[in-house]
C-alpha cells in the first residue's frame, strides 16, 4: 500500500524509513554510480531530506520499502534551482502551484507495478493539495517509463548529449491523467483515496494490498 509521510514523522516508521534510505543507496550509488553520500548505516540522504519533504512510499506486505518519491514545494530550496539552474535558463522555479519531485526509487525486489502506484500517489498529492504542476529532472531512459505509466511531462529544458543527456520536465495535473494512471497501475481510485486519507487522518485503516499489472 501507499503511505504519505513527512520527514518529521519518519521516526514513527523506523524500519520502513531505514529500508527506503538503504534502497536509495543501492539504486543511486551502487547501480547508477551517482556521486551521492552514504552513511555508516548504509543510508543515502542529502540536504533536501532535512527540509521536511513529503515522501510517497510503497510499503510491501512485510513492512519494507518497495519504492518511493520525495516532494518539496518550489517556494523553498529545490534541486532544480540549486543544482541544475542551466535547465531553467537561470530563471528559478518558484510557485505555490509547483512542487518538485525527486529521488524516484524502486527496490530490487519490488513486485507488481510499484512505479505506477507511486505515480498515482503523486497525482493524489496534486489532486488533494491543489498543485497544478510537478517539476523534475530525469535522464532519457525515463521517457519510455513515463509514457508507459500514462503520465508524460512537457520537456522544458535539456542539457548534455547522448547517454549523459538530462531533461527538466513539467507534469500537469488533470482528472483524465489521474484515472488513466490508476487504470494502468491496476489500482482502483477508491482504494488510492483511502490510502491518502489514512495517511492524513481521514478514512479508516487499510491493510497491505497486492498490486496487479
Amino acid at each position: 500500500m501507499l503511505r504519505y509521510v513527512y520527514a518529521h514523522d519518519l521516526n514513527q516508521h523506523r524500519e520502513l524509513a531505514h529500508s527506503m534510505f538503504v534502497d536509495r543507496a543501492d539504486q543511486f550509488k551502487t547501480r547508477l554510480g551517482w556521486d551521492v553520500s552514504v552513511d555508516g548505516h548504509g543510508e543515502e540522504r542529502d540536504e533536501y531530506d532535512a527540509l521536511d519533504p513529503l515522501y510517497v512510499i510503497w510499503e510491501q506486505p512485510d513492512g519494507s520499502h518497495g519504492g518511493s518519491m520525495r516532494f518539496l514545494p518550489s517556494t523553498g530550496p529545490i534541486m532544480v534551482n540549486d543544482v541544475f539552474p542551466e535547465l531553467t535558463g537561470e530563471d528559478a522555479i518558484s510557485s505555490p502551484l509547483i512542487w518538485e519531485c525527486t529521488r524516484f526509487c524502486l527496490s530490487r525486489d519490488a513486485s507488481g507495478n510499484v512505479a505506477g502506484a507511486l505515480t498515482l500517489g503523486g497525482l493524489e498529492i496534486m489532486r488533494n493539495f491543489n498543485i497544478a504542476h510537478f517539476a523534475g529532472v530525469f535522464d532519457r531512459r525515463m521517457v519510455r517509463i513515463y509514457r508507459s505509466l500514462g503520465f508524460s511531462p512537457e520537456i522544458v529544458g535539456t542539457m548534455g548529449e547522448g547517454r549523459d543527456r538530462i531533461c527538466l520536465g513539467l507534469w500537469d495535473y488533470s482528472t483524465e491523467a489521474y484515472h488513466r494512471v490508476a487504470e494502468r497501475a491496476g489500482i482502483q481510485t477508491e482504494l488510492s483515496t483511502l490510502w491518502f486519507d489514512r495517511s492524513f487522518g481521514g478514512a479508516g485503516r487499510l491493510g497491505p494490498v497486492a498490486l496487479t499489472g
